[in-house]
């Protein structure tokens, strides 16, 4: 059966990403566009087109051409966008990395985005340098390329349509390691139509963007959503409870963009007394929020707490909670579909469709193009008809809400970002005391889940040396929490990880680090 959203097929303007984020801004004069939470640096809607075309300009110069892979590596602050746009301006495709990554890591990424360059923050520099220098990327600070003298208007389109990349963004799929997704203008276009009548945002609205830009839920449901509507985006390198509050009262944010570990901060003894008047609404996303969690929230900030659920290769969203409360969404579902979003429930062992819980397959117009250079993973989970299988249980309710149950996929959601076990893994077969290893997720009431890994030695093991080992090549939030050697780890006949028996005997022991 073929479920659909029950809000009209949307109309999908024949537009690229930065023409049809920036179509309005000239309009909009001295509105701020985007402020600085840290400097209080402020970009009004006036100048933002003209300093995309200088960034644009600047590109052009150092030899970017369409179809350019180009990497972003940068806390969230005005000059992110600025350069993102002005990377899209110039024809390229964008790739937006964590600015916690290691070297090792970077170098991954950029030899498999195939960059041609990376913008970097001054305060990731040497990193970036270092990750780039071996692969013979150059290297432009961000600060620098931002400063390029603006062009009075963002000159005409050349080189880039709407079927063209506009993102890469890394992610580990329902399994196995990174994987560049690769995001058209027409998908994240399509992304921010989808919810217009579901996620009504105007010039009036202030949002606070702590969660990252380099994360597909703070780009599209974020800063793609809000310049395209005229609202104002007060920016956050990173997360602190103290200054996350000061902001929503210093700017009376409307808006509360969560994932599960700020919404607990929201409950924390920390946020006690905060003027958090000026929220009128909430969501959260990027990983599940526990009902009972929602709740207290909504009890909290006096305002309904929605969810929606996406990932990366749907730009991110496939359903939503309706914010003006016209469907009944009760706490721990995650909404309807968006519009021109299809669905369906597919049995996993008879991959017959079921009118009970079962995978969940979507299908719309922000389903990615595929995997970069990687056929056969596109195949496997892009299949017939253009159905993008999730990887996740779910189930919907007669009235059309749904719910998300469980998971096929193996990824770890740590404070809500991906953690794939086989790069885990990976990486500890790498030390000669491993013979062989496996790692899972389990439960973590601060985190959602925390990376445990299984390890039979070769030799003899001192785990806080090989947790030590593990957190210098990796970015922290990928670290394993805990170490358990084991005689041998489970597998299945064909030779798989049997991470669900891991997970049920790994229990929530004390964990160290």
């Amino acid at each position: 059966m073929i479920h659909r959203s029950p809000y009209p097929d949307p109309h999908v303007p024949d537009q690229d990403l930065v023409e049809f984020v920036l179509q309005h801004a000239g309009e909009r004069g001295q509105r701020p566009a985007l402020v600085d939470g840290v400097t209080a640096e402020t970009v009004t809607y006036a100048d933002l087109p003209a300093l995309v075309g200088g960034v644009r300009a600047a590109l052009e110069r150092r030899g970017v051409r369409a179809g350019d892979a180009v990497a972003l590596l940068a806390p969230n602050q005005p000059r992110w966008a600025i350069a993102f746009y002005g990377i899209l301006a110039a024809g390229g495709a964008m790739v937006p990395l964590n600015p916690a990554f290691t070297t090792g890591e970077l170098t991954k990424l950029l030899r498999l985005a195939g960059a041609v360059a990376l913008v970097a923050d001054e305060e990731c520099l040497a990193t970036a340098r270092a990750a780039a220098e071996g692969l013979g990327i150059p290297v432009t600070g961000l600060r620098d390329l931002t400063a390029a003298p603006s062009l009075g208007a963002l000159p005409p389109a050349t080189g880039r349509e709407p079927q063209h990349p506009a993102v890469i963004a890394f992610s580990s799929g329902t399994t196995g390691q990174p994987k560049g997704v690769v995001l058209t203008h027409r998908n994240l276009v399509s992304a921010v139509v989808q919810h217009r009548g579901i996620y009504h945002v105007g010039p009036d609205d202030r949002f606070l963007a702590a969660l990252p830009f380099f994360h597909i839920y703070g780009l599209s449901m974020i800063l793609d959503t809000g310049i395209r509507q005229g609202a104002t985006i007060v920016t956050l390198p990173r997360f602190e409870l103290r200054r996350y509050l000061d902001l929503v009262a210093e700017h009376g944010i409307t808006w509360l963009h969560l994932v599960p570990p700020v919404a607990l901060q929201l409950l924390s003894e920390g946020a006690t007394g905060a003027d958090l008047s000026s929220v009128r609404h909430a969501v959260s996303g990027a990983a599940p929020l526990d009902a009972q969690v929602a709740t207290r929230v909504q009890h909290r900030l006096g305002v309904a707490v929605g969810q929606g659920y996406g990932m990366t290769e749907a730009s991110p969203g496939v359903t939503w909670v309706p914010d003006d409360g016209s469907v009944d969404c009760p706490p721990g579902s995650v909404g309807v579909l968006v519009a021109g979003t299809e669905a369906r429930l597919v049995d996993p062992a008879t991959g017959t469709d079921t009118d009970g819980e079962g995978e969940l397959w979507v299908r719309g117009p922000q389903v990615m193009a595929g995997y970069l250079g990687d056929d056969a993973a596109t195949a496997a989970t892009v299949v017939e008809d253009g159905w993008l299988r999730t990887g996740d249980i779910a189930r919907v309710d007669p009235g059309g809400v749904w719910w998300v149950v469980d998971r096929l996929k193996e990824l770890i959601k740590y404070k809500g970002y991906q953690v794939a076990p086989a790069e885990l893994e990976a990486l500890l077969l790498e030390h000669p005391a491993v013979a062989d290893a496996a790692v899972a997720g389990l439960p973590d009431p601060a985190a959602g889940e925390i990376p445990k890994a299984w390890v039979v030695a070769a030799e003899p093991i001192d785990t806080a040396e090989l947790l030590a080992w593990v957190a210098q090549r990796v970015a922290p939030y990928k670290r394993i929490r805990a170490i358990e050697v084991v005689a041998a780890i489970p597998r299945s006949p064909s030779g798989k990880i049997l991470r669900r028996q891991l997970r049920a005997e790994g229990g929530t022991a004390a964990l160290p680090g």
